[in-house]
């Protein structure tokens, strides 16, 4: 059965190589972890927030346990809020636009690093897109 939420991660992953760009939305210019994931959800016809604090402020909760390909994985990299996102793919691992200097690429929720800085995960569903399309 082909979903929404496959069609995230396929949109996500049809981008693995592309360059990562601080305030990028776009293939062509590339992508910060948010604009990735908002590119990756537009395309999916789903519409989420810009940025990564954003995204997780509209998305449900769910524990690590209860992840789902196409659900947002949410991290603190060097601060107290959360500023790093991610796509699930399954397996433990997710695609993202790590920093600059790198491209799209896949990364595990199990490496050492990913694991510390892990805030937790969000899903957008109907009432997360009916929301912000009262906004």
């Amino acid at each position: 059965m082909h979903t929404r939420s496959n069609e995230v991660v396929i949109q996500a992953v049809s981008q693995l190589g592309t360059p990562y760009r601080w305030g990028g939305v776009s293939a062509e210019k590339g992508f910060d972890c948010s604009g990735l994931a908002k590119h990756a959800y537009e395309k999916a016809s789903l519409k989420i927030p810009r940025t990564s604090a954003e995204q997780y402020r509209a998305t449900r909760r769910i524990g690590r346990h209860e992840l789902r390909p196409g659900d947002l994985v949410f991290f603190r990299l060097d601060s107290r809020q959360v500023n790093h996102v991610g796509i699930y793919v399954g397996g433990d691992r997710f695609i993202h636009a790590p920093s600059r200097g790198k491209t799209v690429s896949f990364a595990s929720l199990n490496n050492a690093f990913w694991s510390r800085k892990y805030f937790g995960a969000g899903r957008v569903s109907a009432a997360n897109e009916l929301q912000l399309a009262i906004r």
